[in-house]
C-alpha cells in the first residue's frame, strides 16, 4: 500500500512538472525531483525511466550533476516557500516553537536554493536543454 501511494504521488508530481514547463507560475524542477525521490523509494525501474527520459530527465540531471535550476524556478520556489511558511507563521494560530521550526526550515531551504547555479531560461534555452 505504501509503495502504491508513493507511485501515485510521483505520477502527480510528474504531471505538475509537465504542466510547469510552459506555465510561468509553476516550477518544473522541484516536482520532477520529488517524483524521482518517490520513485527511488517505491520503484527503481520507474526511477531509471524518469531520470533517463529524453525530455524530463534533463531537468533532473541539470540539478544532480550541475547543481543548476532555472532562475524562474528559483524565484517561484522562493515565493511559494515564503508565501506558505509566512501564512503558516502569521495567519494560523500555532505554537511559538512550531513557528520557529518553520522559520528555520524556510531559511535553510532558501539558502540551499540560492546557493544553486541559475540562468535565465528562455524558450530557446528550454529547447536546447531538451536536446542534451
Amino acid at each position: 500500500m505504501k509503495t502504491l501511494s508513493l507511485k501515485i504521488l510521483a505520477f502527480i508530481c510528474i504531471v505538475l512538472g509537465i504542466i510547469g514547463i510552459p506555465t510561468p507560475i509553476l516550477p518544473t524542477t522541484p516536482f520532477l525531483l520529488a517524483a524521482a525521490f518517490l520513485f527511488l523509494k517505491s520503484d527503481p525501474v520507474l526511477y531509471q525511466k524518469l531520470i533517463h527520459h529524453k525530455y524530463l530527465g534533463t531537468y533532473i540531471q541539470n540539478y544532480r550533476e550541475h547543481k543548476y535550476i532555472p532562475l524562474k524556478t528559483k524565484i517561484i520556489s522562493l515565493i511559494l516557500l515564503w508565501g506558505g511558511i509566512g501564512y503558516s507563521i502569521l495567519g494560523l494560530p500555532t505554537a511559538l516553537w512550531l513557528k520557529t521550526v518553520l522559520l528555520c526550515i524556510a531559511l535553510g531551504v532558501s539558502i540551499h536554493i540560492l546557493s544553486l547555479k541559475s540562468q535565465k531560461t528562455t524558450k530557446k534555452n528550454r529547447i536546447s536543454q531538451n536536446k542534451l
